[in-house]
């Protein structure tokens, strides 16, 4: 059975959450694995701790607007 993890940071909005989980099943659907045998975990990370580029994400984005995330 699928077990699918996602790693998003944290303060990622609930909506976007749930998406993700509803359309990553939904691609499993497709292909005939019944929709109770995939499992999906979200992992929420934060920025200090998720590194791009030789920074965090807290410096690579300090001046940005991230859509689906609020900065905690």
């Amino acid at each position: 059975m699928p077990l699918v993890h996602v790693n998003v940071w944290k303060g990622f909005e609930q909506e976007k959450i749930n998406y993700l989980i509803k359309n990553i099943t939904r691609v499993f659907t497709e292909l005939e694995i019944p929709a109770d045998a995939v499992e999906i975990l979200i992992h929420e990370v934060p920025q200090s701790h998720w590194g791009i580029g030789g920074l965090t994400c807290i410096e690579k984005f300090k001046d940005q607007e991230i859509p689906g995330w609020t900065k905690k």
